[in-house]
């Protein structure tokens, strides 16, 4: 059964139950009026009392049917709406498992491949640097993964207290960049800032470049071009600050600009080049940057067509 059926079915089901049960209401009115008509030509042909026929609370009693009926339809509706909810969740938990299994795995295989390429043959001290650079390569990729699971829990954990203090946001990502300059060798990342301002944010720093590992990693993971290139631009908004991340990226379409941020979600994932990750690293930029008191808005053009990310902070400057 493909997934267009197991949507339908369940929506079927509740349109059914709610006109079923409206149906229902609807009948016993009517069934009512009829009634009462003929009951009151009964009246008037027979001169009774009509307090005697006719229940002056029947009205009452209808009214308040009515309403029961309402309640009843409106449970009805938060059971359908919590139970596609549901569904819906365990589509994507069961995609993340799939993926992120696949994503701890290649690592491990290949680290594993080369192990054994080191016990089986005698190789000269270039191939053996060669092979180590490789495996030191499979051994971040599942610490960046390990790393994501740890932090998405001790992000979203209720006793989370940041380490805040007041910085000049400019300064900690040129000096995160400066940091973390091996990463990004093959990509050309442009800081820009028009107003030649600086900028001050109370942010967590660990969390923040957190924020900007995740970001920048992802600009250049889903990314098809030779040389992927990211522009950071600073703009100054009243009380706010926007910090602009642009790529030129593979993009997304306009329906996935909210989706992308929910846990689990993967972008595109028909495209074998989309399908990369685990879904989790945009689902923990917006928590990093709520608790910031702040959001990350997302923007495309299409396929093909690059991103930007916008991070929005409170300025204090």
């Amino acid at each position: 059964m493909n997934k267009s059926k197991l949507f339908f079915y369940p929506i079927l089901i509740f349109i059914l139950s709610v006109v079923a049960l409206a149906l229902s209401l609807f009948l016993y009115i009517y069934w009512y009026m009829e009634v009462s008509t003929g009951l009151k030509a009964v009246i008037l042909r027979f001169n009774l009392d009509p307090s005697q026929v006719l229940e002056p609370q029947t009205w009452v009693v209808i009214m308040v049917l009515s309403i029961l009926v309402g309640i009843i339809l409106m449970g009805i509706l938060m059971i359908f709406v919590y139970t596609q909810k549901t569904a819906q969740l365990y589509r994507l938990q069961h995609n993340f498992i799939n993926n992120f299994t696949h994503e701890l795995k290649t690592p491990v295989t290949s680290l594993k491949l080369y192990l054994e390429t080191f016990l089986k043959y005698e190789l000269s001290r270039e191939d053996r640097l060669k092979y180590i650079r490789y495996m030191i390569q499979d051994v971040t990729q599942l610490s960046d993964n390990i790393n994501r699971i740890l932090n998405l829990a001790r992000i979203q954990s209720r006793n989370y207290k940041g380490n805040f203090s007041i910085v000049d946001i400019n300064q900690a990502v040129k000096q995160f960049l400066k940091n973390n300059n091996h990463l990004f060798q093959n990509c050309e990342i442009n800081i820009h800032n028009p107003s030649d301002r600086s900028f001050s944010c109370r942010i967590d720093l660990s969390l923040f470049e957190m924020l900007l590992m995740n970001l920048l990693t992802n600009a250049v993971k889903y990314n098809a071009s030779e040389k992927p290139q990211i522009d950071i631009t600073f703009e100054p908004k009243k009380r706010e600050l926007h910090i602009h991340f642009e790529d030129n990226g593979i993009g997304f379409n306009k329906n996935e600009t909210k989706k992308i941020f929910r846990k689990f979600y993967q972008a595109g994932r028909s495209d074998n080049m989309s399908a990369k990750g685990s879904g989790l690293g945009l689902h923990l930029v917006q928590n990093i940057a709520r608790i910031h008191k702040g959001k990350v808005i997302a923007e495309s053009k299409g396929i093909g067509k690059g991103s930007v990310f916008t991070l929005i902070l409170p300025n204090r400057s």
